[in-house]
């Protein structure tokens, strides 16, 4: 089931988001400073590519301040609209019934785009 899920995420927009992850993480990577957020981006990007089957938990190193200080940043920068475009998406995917599966994984996106610094994408066992 977790194949057939993710080959219609990837059609139905999956691949669409996962490039415009990888776009912006490239674009972010291209300045010095922006490269933490670059890489938090290549694991957005990794999540919409290809999301049943795995969760995001917190990481054992999360514990110290730079990750809650990259996480305001975050936020402030962009987080905050990455998270509510993925809300609304799952919220419009709940309205039907065969949306249900894909507005869990846009819920599940929303969770990691708002505070990515300190999570990591697990499989779902």
């Amino acid at each position: 089931m977790r194949i057939l899920g993710n080959i219609l995420w990837l059609l139905f927009g999956g691949i669409i988001t996962a490039v415009e992850y990888f776009i912006s993480s490239i674009i972010l990577m291209v300045t010095i400073i922006g490269i933490p957020f670059g890489i938090q981006t290549l694991k957005l990007g990794a999540l919409a590519l290809w999301p049943f089957g795995k969760t995001t938990v917190q990481s054992q190193r999360s514990s110290g301040c730079l990750y809650l200080i990259f996480n305001i940043i975050w936020i402030f920068i962009g987080g905050i609209w990455i998270a509510l475009s993925h809300l609304v998406f799952g919220v419009i995917l709940y309205i039907t019934i065969i949306g249900i599966p894909f507005g869990n994984q846009h819920f599940k996106l929303a969770s990691l785009a708002l505070t990515p610094f300190g999570r990591d994408i697990i499989e779902k066992k």
